[in-house]
Formats: structure tokens, sequence, C-alpha cells
């Protein structure tokens, strides 16, 4: 029976060495009343200390919120989960060795949730071959502390999957918006379903318990049983919190059209911005689009894409998703990533990356961080940092066709730009093109064997993933191959027989027409 009580009765619940799923979606709809509460009891009492976390996004907003909560001595004992960029708090403490780290996409954990309540040993994906998740490599296993394997490698009718090992949820911590006196919830002011649904079930259907903090709460009977997210049945604990606690993201305490309450009319207003290197990226990235294209964005430079592609007149022929549920409309970035606005649809997680993972994207636009001669991608680990691979692997791995995006070298890189040339004002001091990658988060070697078109877009160079690896295909007009592109390189790319012009028209002030790329 599901009872309404405080919230400190509520987070009582918890054990010591208990593992607790975690709802949300890096910094939207995170249940912050109750992981306050729970932050809030181990430091006056000691306990429930030696958790292991199962939280699938980076639960938080850098200021110390959401799982920050937790990150004191002796409380976290594991945590598994696929970024850690919004806590780096917790992110300091797996690299100093102090806590037990699992790195796992997105989806996998998504789909692990939904497996673990149907009672299932694991989850079988191909996601992650080739990674670092992969065991032939780390095993995604973060740290030198982290000695149990979750993931294994498994062969089914001569075809290499990995294996991803069930983990029973004890406690889930989840929210919704509205709760019925029978525990049913909805989330009607939600910006996101998220996979609040699997984590409830994964928990009780492991003899668990499910915790939920919510907006309201209504008599039995008031609720249109199809709009119910969470049914009752599946519901232990209902705790009320204040709206200063339940902010819808951590950026905004209530948007209705995030909700989809309503839909914003659209800016007329021109996209006046300087024509810099992300803009010149996002426009060669962008006349790779085809007609009716279903695409996913990563965060920088291409979430730059829809701005260029409604400069250049195509903007009808894409419909974007992201990986935390929206379908259509725009994408959110920033803080509120994973929201959306003017959406058709609105999805849980697990739902989009079964979309997802069975080759529903036509286009992934990511960004790259390194890159090597093989056509291998890191953007989950750097040295001391360790952001994690977040929906990345699902994505990349999935897609019908990947187009990475980013500058040819970083910190400090400056350009002059006009009359449809390019010349480098000061180059960056950083180059991400390497001998070889600190993690692989992207596998140039699998994108090969699948045949999965891979192209690399920069500033001055265009790059495709072919059978010898990367290979450049494209240099941009006022640039000196040898002088502005291969001695930027710490690799040595295969260079193409027939190296093309990139169009001159990317380096020139107006907007450049679309139309004619799409087919």
């Amino acid at each position: 029976m599901t009872v309404i009580q405080s919230r400190e009765a509520a987070v009582d619940l918890i054990d010591d060495g208990d593992t607790v799923g975690i709802g949300g979606f890096v910094a939207v709809g995170i249940p912050e009343y109750l992981l306050e509460a729970l932050g809030e009891r181990y430091a006056e009492t000691g306990t429930p200390g030696d958790l292991t976390l199962y939280h699938p996004a980076a639960e938080g907003d850098r200021q110390g919120n959401g799982i920050s909560h937790l990150v004191q001595d002796g409380m976290i004992k594991r945590t598994i989960a696929s970024h850690w960029g919004f806590t780096p708090d917790l992110m300091e403490r797996i690299v100093d060795e102090e806590v037990e780290a699992y790195n796992l996409p997105f989806g996998a954990m998504d789909h692990l949730l939904r497996d673990t309540a149907a009672g299932k040993p694991g989850t079988i994906t191909n996601v992650g071959l080739g990674t670092f998740v992969d065991p032939r490599q780390d095993g995604a296993k973060a740290n030198d502390s982290t000695t149990e394997d979750l993931v294994d490698l498994v062969t089914l009718d001569g075809e290499e999957y990995l294996f991803y090992r069930s983990v029973p949820i004890d406690v889930a911590i989840i929210r919704g918006t509205t709760a019925d006196e029978n525990g049913n919830i909805t989330m009607e002011r939600e910006a996101l379903e998220s996979n609040v649904l699997a984590m409830a079930q994964a928990a009780h259907n492991s003899g668990g318990t499910v915790i939920a903090q919510v907006e309201r709460v209504t008599e039995t009977g008031t609720l249109d049983p199809r709009s119910v997210a969470v049914p009752g049945v599946l519901v232990d604990s209902i705790v009320e919190a204040p709206a200063s606690h339940h902010p819808q993201t951590y950026a905004e305490p209530y948007n209705p059209a995030y909700s989809g309450e309503i839909n914003p009319p659209a800016s007329d207003s021109p996209d006046d911005a300087p024509l810099s290197a992300k803009k010149i990226i996002a426009r060669r990235a962008a006349m790779e689009l085809s007609s009716d294209a279903v695409i996913n964005l990563g965060v920088g430079v291409p979430e730059l894409i829809p701005a260029v592609a409604a400069e250049g007149g195509i903007d009808d022929e894409i419909t974007q998703t992201v990986e935390s549920g929206p379908v259509g409309g725009s994408a959110s970035g920033g803080i509120s990533f994973g929201t959306a606005t003017g959406h058709e649809a609105l999805v849980a997680s697990t739902q989009q990356f079964d979309f997802y993972d069975g080759g529903g994207l036509d286009f992934g636009f990511l960004g790259m961080a390194q890159i090597d001669p093989a056509g291998n991608i890191n953007v989950s680990r750097f040295g001391s940092q360790l952001p994690g691979c977040g929906g990345f692997i699902n994505i990349t791995q999935n897609a019908e066709t990947v187009v990475f995006c980013g500058t040819l070298t970083t910190n400090g890189l400056e350009l002059d730009v006009g009359d449809g040339e390019l010349a480098i004002e000061r180059e960056g001091d950083q180059p991400k093109f390497l001998e070889s990658v600190e993690q692989i988060t992207f596998s140039g070697e699998y994108a090969r064997e699948i045949d999965q078109p891979v192209r690399y877009v920069t500033e001055r160079a265009v790059f495709d993933l072919r059978e010898g690896g990367l290979t450049l295909v494209e240099v941009a007009p006022g640039i000196d191959l040898e002088a502005d592109v291969l001695d930027q390189l710490e690799c040595t790319p295969a260079v193409a027989d027939d190296v093309a012009e990139m169009n001159p028209d990317l380096f020139r002030a107006e907007p450049l027409d679309l139309t004619e790329y799409v087919n």
C-alpha cells in the first residue's frame, strides 16, 4: 500500500549497502527534495552508507545539487552511470579511487532496468563493442578499484554481442507531477518521462522500494488512467515537495513549452551571428543531410545545425530527436539539455533507445574531442576528467550515418574568414588528431566492419573513414594542406588522391543555400 509521508520518513526506508536507482536526466526532472534529505540524514547519522548508485544520467547541475548531496565520505561505495559531467565532485572521487565506478552507455542502462524488471539475467546488445565498455578493453570499469565484471562478451549464431549483467534495485527514487492516494503518478508538468517507469518496475520486481517525489497529491479516482505514467501498485512512498525543491529543470522552475502545454511561435529573426569556426563546421555538416532525415544532435557544434539548416532553407527536411525522449521540435541546449520545445511527441528514454539501437536514426551529428588514425573517437575520458559516454555510444554505433563535428585544433584558435576563403590567424595550442586516443568511445574498426558511413568535419578539412582508416578528402580554400592541416596533426592520416576543395560559399557571411545538397 502506498503511504503519503514526510521526506524524512521516506529516506529512512533506505538501508546501509542498498542499491539505489535514481531517475531523471542530467539537470531535468531530478528528485531534488528527496536527494537533499538523504544527504542530510547521512550527514547527521552516518547512515545509510556503502550505497551503490544506479543513475543512468548525470543527475546534477555542477552546483552541488542532485547526486552531489550524496557525495560524502563513506556514503557511496559504487556508482554505475553513463555520465558524471554534471557531478564533478563524484567524478573526482572516482579518479582518486575512493569510489568504485562503471561507465555504461545510457541506453544500455535504460534497457538493463527494463530487463531487470522482467526477471532476465541481463541485456544482450551490440552497443559498446570495440569501445572501452568491451571487456577486451576496460569492461566499463572506470578505475583500478573496480574489479567485478558487469559486462561479458558473448557469441550468438556466430555474431559477437555484449552481455550487461542485471543489477537488482533495492530502492528507486523517482519523481512525477501528480499522485493520487493510491500512488498513481502522472507527469503532465514534467519536461520528460525519462526512465521512471522502468526504474520503478525494476525496484518493485527486485523486491525493493519505490519512493516518488511529486508536486501535488489528489484524491483517488481523479486521474485519467491514460495519463498515469507510473501505476500505484509499484509505488510504496509518496512525498509532496515544495516548489523550491521541485523545479522542472535546474535552470527553470517551469517552462510550459517543455511539457508541451504551449507551443511558442517560431522566431522570424535572422541568424546574425558572425561567421565562426563552429558555424562553418555546422554548415558543412548540414550539407550531408538528406530529405526527411531523422537526426540526433550532440552538444557543442552540432547544436548549430538546426539554425544553419533554417538559414539554408532545409529546416523542414529534418526531424530532431533527443535520447531523453523528445521527437520533433527544437532541442534545448545548456543546462536544459534533454528538453525540447514544439516537439510532436514525447516518449520514454527506454523507448527512444529502442528506436536508436534498431537503426531508426538517419544521422547522428556528434562532437569529437580526440581522434586517431583508425578513426576512433574519445569524448569520455581526458586525464583526470571523466565525464563519461552518456548516450554517445548508442547513437554513434547505430545511426545510419555519423558526422563528427569539431575544430582541427583547440585552445586559442583564431580565424580570418571572408570572400570565400579561410586563413588561420592563430593556431590552437592543443591538437585533437592524435596518434592514439586516451579511451575509445567510438570504434572506427567496428564502424568499418558494419560498413557505416562516417565523416569528420572541421573548419578547414574534412576526413572520411575508409578501409585504411582516417582519410583526408577536402581542404578549405586559402588553406595550405601541409602547413595548416597535416603539420597540425600528431598523427598521419591517409590523403585521398583526389582531395577536393571545400565549397567557398561556406566561408562567406551571406546565408548558404543548402537545398541543392538535400536529396
